[in-house]
């Protein structure tokens, strides 16, 4: 006699939560049961940037917990510049594991989010267990001052992370349009919808311009809804810029404060997943060469054809495999 089939275990509902850490508050959305696997995002967005990777994870047997970076949606947002520094974040981070009731996590991060990704994992290995990289590899603290490195950058223009160091500047562009703003920077820098001459020029901005004058209006990317853009838009419109732009704020900060960890290499198992059609694939194809030396725990790393900036959003599905297999491979 056949036997009854059990009837599928019932999907877990996304939760929205804020945490205590000793700098505030964090706001996080986590989805699933099992090893923690923290999220983090990049410029400019916000936890919603995960919003294909909670439910796969969840399924997969893992529990995700996607943040709001300090300085974006319903997370803390101190006011002073320095509150931004790499140090604080990686403190923010930790503390969130442990609000979490674990003691480790894997971390995986995308642009800004993964260097503090990277970050978390050298600072803090005995929390974070394994580290992903998404768009940005990890390169150590090396070299000059950065802002010295960013002023040589573009000659006669100015390269965009110099162009919103001073405060209020790049505020008074995006925040009288946030939304025709994101829209341009999403376009610009995607696999489907960069301009024909590729998406560095967007980096560049010529001297009395704004950096929206490089946008080519157009169509949204296939991967931005006009409601999700709507919903972006409005943490934006609601929380203003500055929180957000005071990360690049910090960039010579953070060469001083991680002087101790110069060159320093990452040894957990990591990932590291690029956009073929992403510039910082191209821009920091050094350091992804240098891998042996820097990561050398790295056990997966893959570029995805035809794929520009937003890799997780871009291409979900397959970032979904390649992550959730990567979890396993490495046991988490």
């Amino acid at each position: 006699m056949p036997q009854p089939t059990q009837p599928p275990a019932p999907k877990q509902a996304a939760r929205h939560r804020l945490v205590r850490v000793p700098g505030g508050r964090v706001h996080l959305v986590e989805q699933g049961t099992g090893p923690l696997v923290l999220l983090v995002h990049g410029f400019p967005e916000s936890w919603r940037s995960w919003r294909h990777q909670l439910p796969a994870l969840a399924a997969a047997g893992f529990r995700a917990a996607a943040v709001d970076v300090r300085g974006y949606g319903r997370s803390s947002k101190p006011r002073e510049v320095e509150a931004y520094r790499m140090l604080e974040l990686v403190d923010d981070h930790t503390a969130v594991v442990r609000a979490l009731g674990e003691s480790s996590a894997v971390i995986v991060g995308h642009d800004w989010g993964a260097t503090i990704a990277a970050q978390c994992a050298l600072l803090q290995p005995d929390v974070f267990t394994a580290v992903g990289q998404l768009g940005v590899p990890y390169s150590p603290r090396s070299g000059p001052r950065p802002s010295e490195v960013f002023a040589r950058i573009g000659g006669d223009d100015e390269f965009y992370v110099s162009y919103f160091q001073e405060p209020g500047r790049a505020e008074d562009e995006i925040e009288p349009d946030v939304r025709g703003w994101l829209a341009g920077f999403y376009a610009g820098l995607s696999g489907d919808t960069r301009p024909a001459a590729g998406s560095s020029r967007l980096f560049f901005v010529p001297k009395g311009a704004r950096m929206r004058d490089r946008f080519d209006a157009g169509r949204l990317p296939s991967w931005l809804t006009e409601n999700e853009l709507d919903a972006c838009a409005a943490e934006f419109e609601r929380t203003g810029m500055t929180g957000a732009l005071n990360r690049y704020r910090n960039v010579d900060r953070d060469w001083a404060d991680l002087a101790p960890w110069d060159g320093a290499p990452i040894t957990q198992p990591a990932l590291f997943l690029g956009g073929e059609l992403d510039s910082t694939t191209a821009w920091m194809a050094d350091a992804i060469a240098a891998f042996p030396t820097t990561l050398p725990g790295l056990t997966a790393s893959h570029i995805l054809e035809g794929c520009g900036h937003w890799i997780q959003q871009e291409r979900p599905d397959e970032v979904n495999r390649l992550l959730t297999d990567w979890l396993r491979l490495i046991g988490a």
